[in-house]
């Protein structure tokens, strides 16, 4: 069985998905202020894409050729051809959507101004800005025999120009200095501003006085940073976080894949960078739209509230969950497991059960897997106090999360310093795992309480991107996270467990197994699916096996997908949804079965190569049936979308749904839940819980927690 008959190329799936990104950019129903925070979105999205991925296939095209894409068929050069082809009319879409946005934006008094639109008094305000504040800081340096072109960073953007003297032609380049704003914001009430960049391009001729200045352009240059620490030598006793901060150091200083302009350039210029950088003309991208646009981010903070009523989304804050009481969290988990969904309920009930475990006598020990953190963490300083407080605390750290490794190097020594045991996973294999075991005394008897989840321990993105947090004292769960976190120690990736399923030695297994149960049941078999990405070709022909023998399969993807559903003979009863909203989807959800044999996982790992062989990941069963409950009600909501739902075609091209009644939002519905399971408590029920938080020793106590664990309940 051919898999090139149903499968399409990572890469191109994933550009596909960028432009998913860009659509909401272009949806008149997203606030004008969301719909350039999109555009800005879609920009840095495909930074790191040209960054990794196309980066990768780079060093991938030097070093083996003729390799091909076990899903296309695709040599690298064949797969960078096709990237630079598909990528270009992005940039001309873009650039239209962005001019588009910042139009309507102007009578609102948001204004992204070229020089030329100034009015008389604003000039003179940029002008002495420029002479007084810019001019004195800048690195302007001319290129010619005896100035050699200087080394461009990473992403970082330079204003050139071509000067003259007498007879003599060279180059002039001007770094943007990296420690000014990236936007000057001119004085009024509105938001008005110019880019840097703009501002020093007005200007050359006082920077490059004594020169004749012609064909002004800014640049950027794109850099591979792909950088493995693994490809780098390591000796025994080297210390790991400075092998990583020389990772950050090279990355710096590796090859060009990508030259962005932000004007046209001359044949001679064309042909002086191709040469310079290495690069063919079609690595180069001229774009109108700005090269860096997180300012756009900051811009939100300076609405007045007036304003920012119409140009942003509602503001929607994390609640806190129905099924959590006030009162301590170990005791609540003790009683029966409970499930998070961020960032529709809020983080703090797992923060309450670190900071409480972090002073609980009979807590002697807490571990954890930690692959990205917040710049500011309550997470670590709870750590930090249960270490001082004399309990064993273990942090596995995965120093190589791309591009939070100095974040991470930061909090490990943090955490060091406080007396936490750090440790830094697997030469070879990342640590991605979300995993958490708080270990107790209860009179003689060693207990657990555990957390699993499918998002990082980021307070951060917990308000941004959906992911489910189970907190379970299941005995055979802990007993299996003990055993892990022994087996993270001692450098033991293969490692047998009763309940979880852990990669690389055995979730993709597991998984494959527990399709083939489904595959037994021919049309009766049920598999749901969610993740972020599905690349992994031994899951693809088990999907494509299970829709042969009638299995009716659904998959949620929200990025790259190499699966091409509704091919007749091979995935003809395969559907592929894609959701792009307001929150970045990023639960992973494993659902084989119906009914009382329904089986749901959830997990760090998304059905990717990378995850399932390469990196430690855990997933862990769902035994509470309340909270099956609460997971399908998640699922049947989320296929039921058919606002920013995207349905997969057989071509690997995407289509809305047919919008029909009832209009499902599934990220929307999910907010309105939210805030109305706090709301619909009996407002008896509310009182009690007042009177509950204040009384000590009152004979009906025991009668009040009954009747809000009731209510929990009904919840």
């Amino acid at each position: 069985m051919n898999i090139l008959n149903y499968t399409q190329n990572r890469e191109l799936s994933w550009l596909k998905f960028n432009h998913r990104v860009l659509e909401e950019a272009q949806d008149p129903s997203v606030p004008l202020l969301e719909r350039m925070k999109f555009v800005a979105i879609f920009t840095s999205n495909l930074d790191e894409f040209f960054m990794i991925r196309v980066g990768s296939l780079f060093d991938m095209a030097h070093t083996d050729a003729n390799t091909k894409d076990a899903r296309s068929g695709m040599t690298p050069g064949e797969q960078l051809e096709q990237i630079f082809a598909e990528a270009a009319p992005l940039y001309k879409e873009r650039d239209k959507t962005y001019a588009e946005i910042k139009k309507q934006l102007h009578p609102y008094g948001v204004c992204g101004l070229d020089f030329k639109e100034l009015e008389q008094q604003e000039k003179k305000y940029v002008k002495k800005y420029f002479k007084d504040q810019i001019l004195p800081v800048l690195s302007p340096q001319i290129v010619d025999a005896n100035h050699p072109f200087p080394h461009l960073l990473n992403k970082e953007i330079y204003v050139t120009a071509t000067l003259k003297l007498k007879d003599k032609s060279m180059f002039g380049i001007v770094p943007v200095p990296q420690f000014v704003s990236e936007v000057l914001y001119l004085p009024g009430h509105d938001i008005r501003y110019i880019r840097m960049e703009k501002v020093i391009v007005e200007f050359l001729n006082l920077v490059f006085s004594q020169y004749e200045v012609s064909e002004p352009n800014s640049i950027c240059v794109t850099r591979n940073a792909d950088v493995s620490p693994d490809d780098e030598s390591l000796e025994v006793n080297d210390d790991f976080r400075y092998l990583m901060q020389q990772t950050l150091h090279k990355r710096r200083r590796m090859s060009v894949v990508r030259l962005e302009t932000s004007e046209k350039l001359s044949p001679e210029n064309e042909k002086y960078f191709c040469d310079r950088f290495k690069i063919k003309p079609n690595q180069i991208f001229r774009t109108k739209t700005p090269m860096k646009l997180a300012y756009m981010f900051a811009i939100s903070g300076e609405l007045p509230e007036s304003m920012k009523r119409s140009l942003t989304y509602t503001p929607f804050s994390p609640q806190n969950s129905p099924r959590v009481q006030e009162g301590n969290m170990m005791k609540q988990i003790k009683r029966r497991d409970l499930l998070l969904f961020y960032p529709y309920e809020s983080m703090n009930p797992f923060l309450r059960l670190i900071k409480e475990a972090s002073a609980d006598p009979n807590v002697m020990t807490i571990k954890i897997t930690i692959y990205r953190l917040a710049k500011k963490a309550r997470l670590v300083e709870y750590l930090c106090a249960a270490a001082e407080n004399g309990k064993e605390v273990t942090v596995l750290i995965e120093l190589r999360a791309r591009f939070d490794e100095q974040n991470n190097i930061d909090w490990s020594e943090r955490l060091e310093e406080a007396g936490c045991r750090v440790i830094y996973g697997f030469e070879g294999y990342k640590v991605h795992s979300k995993i958490c075991l708080i270990t107790y005394r209860n009179r003689n008897e060693i207990q657990y309480i555990t957390q699993i989840g499918t998002g990082n321990y980021n307070e951060k993105t917990a308000a941004m991107y959906t992911d489910l947090s189970l907190m379970t004292a299941d005995p055979s769960i802990g007993k299996d996270a003990s055993e892990f976190f022994k087996n993270m120690s001692i450098g033991n990736i293969s490692g047998s467990y009763d309940q979880l399923i852990v990669a690389p030695a055995g979730l993709k297994q597991k998984v494959l197994y527990l399709m083939d149960e489904e595959i037994k049941k021919g049309t009766n078999g049920r598999i749901i699916m969610k993740m972020n990405s599905l690349t992994d070709v031994d899951f693809i022909r088990k999907v494509s096996e299970a829709s042969m023998a009638g299995v009716k399969i659904d998959l949620i993807v929200r990025g790259i997908c190499c699966l091409l559903p509704g091919i007749a003979g091979y995935t003809d009863n395969v559907r592929v949804t894609s959701i792009v909203g307001r929150y970045l989807e990023h639960a992973r959800i494993f659902s084989f079965g119906t009914g009382a044999g329904q089986k749901i996982y959830i997990g760090s790992a998304d059905m990717m190569t990378r995850n399932t062989e390469k990196r430690v990941e855990v997933a862990a069963p769902v035994f509470d049936e309340r909270i099956k409950n609460q997971i399908n009600h998640y699922l049947r909501i989320m296929l039921g979308d058919n606002v920013k739902a995207r349905v997969l075609l057989s071509n690997g091209k995407t289509r809305k749904k047919e919008q029909k009644e009832p209009v499902i939002d599934s990220q929307a519905a999910f907010m309105e839940e939210a805030v109305h399971a706090r709301q619909e408590m009996p407002a008896q029920d509310k009182n009690l819980l007042k009177r509950f938080k204040s009384l000590q020793n009152v004979k009906g106590i025991k009668e009040l927690r009954s009747r809000l664990r009731k209510h929990t309940d009904r919840s």
